[in-house]
């Protein structure tokens, strides 16, 4: 370790506050610090170089310093950095407006920017509130959620919540949700299909019962991220959409995690075909080079806003770098290599061998379920596999083995006990199976030992 990286974890430890970090023990460590990337590489302080295998936090598409995104944000500048939303127009917004409207589900046409996918949940909220009181339909105040499910950490997005772990401390300040059972095959006693309907049967004794009370339904398609990648079983999502539509409440679908490629179709929503009312977008949305979110909705919601100004149906909310000309001049150029470089196309083969590795890491002694949707995978480690007992959350096994792979020039963030692997959707076969021959011999030669220490 040299000593410019002695100085800055000095003044690190010195002044800042991580986030979803255990400070104490963050305070008795010897962190990475990153300095700079290139590529599918992050290199820190001491100049060793790290697999991105998270995506620098699920948002990093075509890999770092990529030339003609560096390129529209210096372009960028020269024009203007920043201009404001309120009451004014700006050039790359409207572009990048026209642009996800052509590229998201039919019927969303309208969009509302932000800076992270949290704002974009709670501006989803607070639409689909605002759309009943607009329409004469003031009772429906209240929402549905899926437990475990994670979206963002504002007030409003946290009451839509279900992590106990991250979120029960400010229970008093939320305001009221209906959760549902997850639908979590691996947890449940039964087979796929039950393991559905058992979900199913709880929106639909909701929705039967306070329909008149509900304004959406809020759920993070065909996989739940922070939650751990649970995969859902197939024809939930549509079964879900079906059941808003039967009781006329609205559906968000929350592609922060899910969009831009990672469950191998540009949104999750495309596996099911479903379009739903209100659309959540961030994270891969600028390819992880700068903060924006966007949240759409239909003309008829839209439609709803719209009156004389003693009629108070305007939207009245905002942030001040919404639709910011910097970010949406990046996600214009990242949507364009979309395009130019056939990402989706690519998209089977990486999952291929994604789901080839999961098969030989399966079979090994302490895994018990591996999982996928896409590119964005789980490997749960357990106690026993037969009984699927966890192990004590303070034994920290995940974060261990994350750990041990730093010295293999990997770079993980584990979620609990199982381990996730994120891959930027354009990372090239040959460095994904690099990533996952590490994945599968850490675990394999690594983990006992490290079970054995706790």
């Amino acid at each position: 370790m040299n000593e410019r990286t002695k100085k800055l974890i000095e003044l690190d430890k010195k002044h800042l506050w991580h986030p979803f970090t255990q400070m104490a023990d963050w305070l008795k460590s010897e962190p990475v610090i990153i300095d700079s990337a290139e590529g599918f590489y992050l290199i820190d302080t001491d100049g060793k170089s790290y697999i991105d295998g998270v995506s620098s936090l699920w948002c990093n598409v075509h890999g770092h310093k990529v030339k003609e995104i560096d390129d529209a944000i210096k372009a960028q500048i020269d024009k203007v950095s920043h201009s404001t939303l309120l009451g004014l127009g700006q050039t790359k917004s409207i572009e990048l407006s026209e642009k996800l409207v052509q590229i998201t589900p039919p019927e969303l046409t309208k969009v509302f920017y932000s800076d992270s996918g949290a704002t974009a949940v709670e501006i989803a909220l607070k639409i689909a509130y605002q759309y009943f009181r607009n329409t004469g339909q003031k009772q429906r105040t209240k929402f549905i959620a899926l437990q475990s499910s994670y979206h963002g950490d504002t007030i409003g997005s946290v009451s839509v919540g279900g992590m106990k772990t991250f979120h029960s401390i400010f229970r008093p300040l939320l305001f009221e949700t209906f959760f549902v059972p997850v639908p979590h095959p691996y947890r449940f006693d039964g087979n796929e299909k039950d393991c559905a309907q058992f979900s199913l049967d709880k929106i639909d004794e909701i929705l039967k019962t306070d329909s008149d009370q509900i304004a959406a339904v809020i759920i993070e398609p065909l996989v739940q991220g922070a939650a751990g990648i649970i995969v859902h079983p197939k024809g939930f999502l549509s079964d879900v959409r079906q059941l808003t539509e039967k009781y006329g409440t609205l559906l968000i679908a929350d592609e922060v995690a899910t969009g831009f490629g990672k469950t191998g179709k540009m949104f999750a929503c495309e596996h099911e075909n479903v379009t739903a009312d209100i659309m959540c977008l961030a994270k891969g949305i600028t390819a992880g080079y700068l903060p924006l979110a966007a949240t759409l909705t239909t003309g008829k919601i839209f439609d709803a806003f719209l009156g004389e100004t003693t009629e108070h149906k305007a939207f009245y909310h905002g942030h001040t770098y919404t639709g910011n000309a910097l970010a949406c001049a990046a996600a214009l150029v990242s949507l364009e290599l979309f395009e130019q470089n056939k990402i989706i196309e690519s998209l089977p083969a990486k999952i291929e061998l994604i789901e080839k590795y999961f098969a030989k890491i399966s079979a090994l002694p302490f895994v018990g379920n591996v999982r996928n949707c896409g590119l964005m995978g789980a490997i749960e480690i357990v106690k026993d596999k037969t009984t699927k007992e966890s192990f004590a959350p303070q034994q920290a096994i995940g974060t261990k083995v994350c750990s041990s792979m730093r010295s293999e020039s990997v770079m993980l963030r584990p979620l609990g006990d199982c381990i996730i692997t994120m891959p930027p959707v354009a990372i090239d076969l040959d460095l994904l199976e690099k990533l996952l021959e590490i994945i599968l011999e850490t675990i394999e030669n690594d983990l006992p030992t490290i079970i054995g220490r706790t």
